[in-house]
């Protein structure tokens, strides 16, 4: 079955039978009276069990029943709170690698100069859409415990199943609270045990850590095995992954080295039958969940331009892909003006893919004609380069179902991040990988962007590979967390166009490796502090 087009319809009962309350009320699922009724009909039907997994996975995709504008946070706005676009905005237009030009945007300004506030909209859409996940999937583990099952005499194929479902839950909150540890550094805790209407408890980025690690270590069997659930859902490969990601960064979350484990996990994916696309740009076209690119993506936020319509990082950024003086959407499968010029890239990163080995290396998208390289005026669209890395164009050479919103699924991780992150993890020390199998991992990917520049072992470095990151992964949410883990991010040894809002960067404070908690949501939970430097 296509897993995306189950998302849609059952989103709208999913979230219809919950109500979700923020800001003034602490974020969880409150059954109201007619409500009730509702929820505990759904749990009675044995064929709804999985429609309501679905919702939890749609919790990525969608932001409400009403169409792509529509909100089921109160307060937060659909634009400002949709997961897939705001984690990119976090992690990537807080870095050296985006701009967005259109300045009076919800929140845009602070985030892409690194001078926001508690007060961000932003940062209060990305802590109240991750916690909804954490909330979907709670209330899914209380009403599939054996006790309620069993009364309702639910049947032993469908508990056979359920097993699953409940361990796919486990992992969907393990992802959001992983992001809640990367991008806060602590997070209000509940799990299934916790009453309905009390106050979270603050979890620590250590005490996160350890929750994480623990459920993915021991949901594991219960999981498919890795390709085998259907597409758009997680598997075991995706409980690696995230665990591979915390192991590679515990020195910034834990203060402790575990480069070998990050080894560990990324052996047991690249074990696992996935390959390389074969084009690299396979992994950000419309077909994207059917072409080679299938083989490579270990878990996509699903997108369509008919059934599941978001204003999601795909279709931001293929919108914004389309240049001010370039008017390039016809051939990016969105309409011709696009959003206008809305995206473009900083200057350091377009750096990277200068020199003769990138001219025909297809990671290398940057449209460069007509540009100058430097943004002196963010609200000058004409200036900085444009890129066309995400399209709503078809490996077949069709276009997706949509002119507006994408058929383009988000990788949020993929294999080619693997072989990275195995390589990073040898140069660091950790053991059972070595030095030549990094560098075939690397060169693998070169080639497949045609970059005749191989790689030996005596050019691999730290340097080089955060660079290699960069052009292999940008765009693709990760480009914050790996300037932090590289000590780049903070400070003034590598600055960035308008890092700490100057033309041509500045150092900024190191508190800003963590965002601040939300105001609203510390008037919500006295249990809860600001994070230091707020």
């Amino acid at each position: 079955m296509d897993f995306k087009k189950y998302i849609k319809p059952i989103v709208t009962v999913i979230i219809i039978t919950f109500t979700i309350t923020s800001c003034t009320k602490d974020l969880n699922i409150v059954p109201n009276d007619d409500q009730t009724t509702l929820s505990e009909d759904l749990f009675k039907d044995e064929n709804a069990y999985k429609e309501i997994l679905a919702g939890i996975y749609a919790n990525f995709s969608l932001t409400g029943t009403e169409g792509a504008e529509d909100s089921n946070l109160d307060g937060v706005n659909a634009g400002a709170s949709q997961y897939g676009r705001i984690l990119i905005y976090l992690q990537t237009l807080s870095a050296d690698q985006m701009i967005w030009s259109y300045e009076n945007d919800l929140g845009t300004r602070e985030i892409q100069r690194n001078i926001w506030t508690p007060q961000n909209p932003l940062i209060l859409g990305m802590f109240e859409r991750v916690r909804g996940t954490t909330t979907f999937a709670n209330n899914f583990l209380n009403e599939t415990t054996t006790e309620k099952l069993d009364s309702r005499n639910v049947s032993e194929v469908t508990r056979n199943e359920i097993t699953t479902f409940r361990a796919e839950t486990r992992l969907l909150r393990a992802i959001a609270y992983y992001h809640l540890m990367d991008l806060f550094g602590k997070a209000p805790f509940a799990d299934e045990n916790t009453p309905i209407n009390s106050k979270p408890e603050e979890f620590s980025r250590i005490e996160l850590f350890s929750f994480i690690e623990s459920e993915l270590l021991a949901i594991e069997s219960d999981l498919k095995d890795p390709r085998q659930n259907e597409y758009g859902r997680a598997d075991k490969a995706v409980a690696w992954t995230v665990l591979a990601k915390m192991y590679l960064n515990a020195e910034v979350y834990i203060g402790e080295q575990k480069y070998t484990e990050t080894i560990t996990y990324c052996n047991k994916i690249i074990n696992s039958g996935y390959s390389l696309a074969t084009n690299y740009l396979h992994n950000f076209m419309a077909d994207n969940d059917t072409n080679s690119a299938r083989n490579e993506i270990i878990f996509p936020f699903i997108s369509d331009g008919s059934i599941v319509q978001n204003f999601g990082p795909t279709t931001v950024m293929v919108n914004g892909s389309v240049g001010s003086l370039e008017k390039n959407g016809d051939a990016l499968g969105v309409t011709t003006e696009g959003w206008g010029g809305a995206l473009r890239v900083r200057k350091q990163f377009a750096n990277l893919f200068n020199g003769g080995a990138f001219i025909n290396d297809t990671r290398n998208t940057l449209i460069t004609k007509d540009r100058p390289i430097d943004i002196v005026d963010i609200n000058d669209r004409d200036t900085g380069y444009i890129i066309a890395k995400y399209s709503n164009a078809t490996s077949t050479g069709g276009f997706g179902s949509n002119q507006g919103f994408v058929d383009t699924d988000f990788p949020l991780f993929r294999l080619a991040d693997i072989y990275l992150m195995y390589a990073e993890a040898v140069l660091r020390g950790g053991t059972g990988g070595s030095i030549s199998e990094a560098v075939n991992f690397v060169n693998q990917l070169r080639m497949r962007s045609n970059n005749p520049e191989a790689l030996t072992a005596v050019n691999l470095s730290l340097d080089f590979l955060l660079d290699e990151r960069a052009r292999e992964l940008h765009w693709e949410g990760h480009r914050r967390q790996d300037l932090i883990r590289f000590g780049k991010y903070t400070g003034g040894n590598y600055n960035w166009a308008w890092k700490g809002n100057a033309s041509n960067g500045i150092s900024i404070s190191n508190h800003l490796k963590l965002f601040p908690i939300p105001s609203s949501s510390l008037l919500a939970n006295s249990n809860l502090k600001q994070n230091d430097g707020y």
